[in-house]
């Protein structure tokens, strides 16, 4: 006897129908990582800002984030020191390793192996060559720009199109004085490093980083922070108060 029309067979598998709702949460989620990638220690309502969320909607992916060990909140005083210390959102360390580095224990084995054969000269060399294609692209992007801030912005986006995740902000403020002045820069914040484990093992690579920013821009550069150290962010320091185009 048939089945009757529209009746299910008990031992036929049960279909499992995505969430559209999940699919969405999910991928909105992963928007709000990246904006803390791209733009951390930033706070709860920058990021529904860049989004166009609200702050509830906010609060609950990050929560589910730092649920997760994908971020960490950093607690920042403002800008004279006073008053609660305002909450901010970065990367997690676990966060980064999230982010598509595997490959990179297979380069570090091989480092190691490379440094007990032929010396740290051998590995800079290495790290040397990795950056000729961030100097290579910046020079081919620069152009005519001779402003230094502008030429540090140029930097930051070749590094953006290089996996590093990064943005440039400016601190202090421009005075009428030269003393006032130097207290202007601008900072290059690099919120992943496709190279960190290596770097973590040689710091070789961070070494001929900042020494290739020094060459590109021509200035006097500090490096604040580091990820391979334990920074949340890679920052770089570069002073615009002395130059005359910035």
């Amino acid at each position: 006897m048939g089945a009757a029309p529209g009746a299910r067979d008990a031992d036929a598998p049960t279909e499992v129908r995505a969430d559209p709702a999940e699919g969405q949460r999910e991928s909105t989620r992963q928007r709000v990582l990246q904006v803390v990638l791209t733009q951390g220690p930033i706070s709860a309502a920058r990021v529904g800002e860049v989004l166009g969320l609200t702050a509830a909607a906010v609060r609950r992916h990050l929560d589910a984030l730092s649920d997760e060990g994908a971020v960490e909140v950093k607690l920042v005083a403002g800008n004279r020191g006073a008053g609660r210390p305002s909450r901010r959102y970065v990367v997690s360390h676990a966060g980064q390793s999230r982010l598509g580095n595997d490959y990179l224990s297979v380069a570090a084995d091989a480092l190691k192996r490379l440094n007990e054969v032929a010396g740290p000269d051998a590995v800079r060399a290495i790290a040397r060559d990795r950056f000729a294609a961030v100097e290579d692209r910046y020079r081919e992007t620069i152009g005519t720009t001779t402003s230094l801030k502008d030429r540090t912005a140029a930097l930051a986006d070749v590094l953006e199109a290089e996996g590093f995740a990064a943005s440039v902000r400016t601190v202090g403020q421009r005075g009428p004085s030269a003393a006032k002045s130097t207290l202007w820069a601008a900072q290059i914040c690099q919120g992943h490093c496709p190279l960190q484990e290596l770097a973590t093992d040689f710091p070789e690579f961070c070494v001929e980083e900042t020494e290739l920013f020094a060459r590109l821009l021509g200035v006097d550069i500090r490096r604040l922070s580091t990820l391979p150290t334990g920074g949340h962010v890679c920052t770089t320091h570069v002073p615009l108060g002395r130059d005359a185009e910035a």
